[in-house]
């Protein structure tokens, strides 16, 4: 098996904690909007913004909405599912979150551990993200992320999101990888694993909350602490 050199991260929920660092946004959004006159409890909320953004970014991945429409869209559904008819408020959610979403830092356990393990091994990281550009930078940056990385690729500047085998070529052209010396590390079996294999890449399930059943021949891991020595196993013949 050829040795791995490069090793391709995705961001959200693999790194970043995109469930909790977005939760914490919206709480604060919530009380600073006093919410709680209007919508009985903050629970009802966010799990009503949960599913609303769910469904809005599937659309986005398949290409049937654009950027804006997401973004502009998520919020004022979300109130309407609480029979709040209000543009300007929807608005002003959507700007705070943008704007207070990617500067929370929560990180998977051992994250920067295995970081920094794996850079001092001598690995090149690089980071492949749906997530939109001007916001995936800032968590990066909060989050003391961005020294690991030498490259950094969100979907949008390619012009197509993961899976599509084209978002995985550019970057491992910018990376100047070859995809047989390439792993992939993500949450999401479709858009990272598959996504990465098609590509001719190595991939590795990252599931936390072990929501997949275990698949012969793909490697997974719960905890970001087991990379290191999965790595390793993986390059031997």
């Amino acid at each position: 098996m050829p040795q791995i050199n490069h090793v391709f991260f995705d961001l959200d929920r693999t790194l970043w904690d995109f469930e909790t660092n977005s939760k914490k946004a919206l709480q604060a959004l919530f009380a600073e909007h006093q919410l709680e006159e209007r919508i009985a409890h903050f629970e009802h909320f966010h799990y009503s913004y949960a599913r609303v953004n769910n469904t809005l970014w599937n659309l986005y991945g398949k290409g049937r909405i654009q950027k804006e429409e997401l973004r502009n869209a998520r919020f004022q559904r979300t109130l309407e599912h609480h029979d709040i008819f209000d543009e300007g408020l929807a608005l002003k959610l959507s700007d705070g979150y943008i704007a207070l979403s990617p500067r929370q830092t929560q990180l998977f356990p051992n994250t920067l551990e295995t970081l920094a393990e794996l850079q001092k091994n001598g690995y090149r990281m690089h980071i492949i993200t749906n997530g939109f550009e001007e916001v995936q930078h800032i968590k990066l940056q909060e989050s003391k992320l961005t020294p690991f990385f030498d490259v950094i690729v969100c979907s949008e500047a390619v012009g197509y999101t993961k899976p599509d085998k084209r978002v995985f070529q550019y970057a491992l052209d910018k990376a100047e990888a070859k995809a047989g010396e390439s792993i992939m590390i993500g949450d999401d079996r479709k858009a990272d694993i598959m996504g990465a294999i098609q590509s001719g890449m190595q991939a590795v399930l990252f599931d936390p909350e072990r929501k997949y059943r275990s698949t012969k021949g793909e490697p997974k891991i719960a905890d970001l602490g087991e990379l290191p020595l999965l790595l390793t196993m993986l390059a031997k013949p």
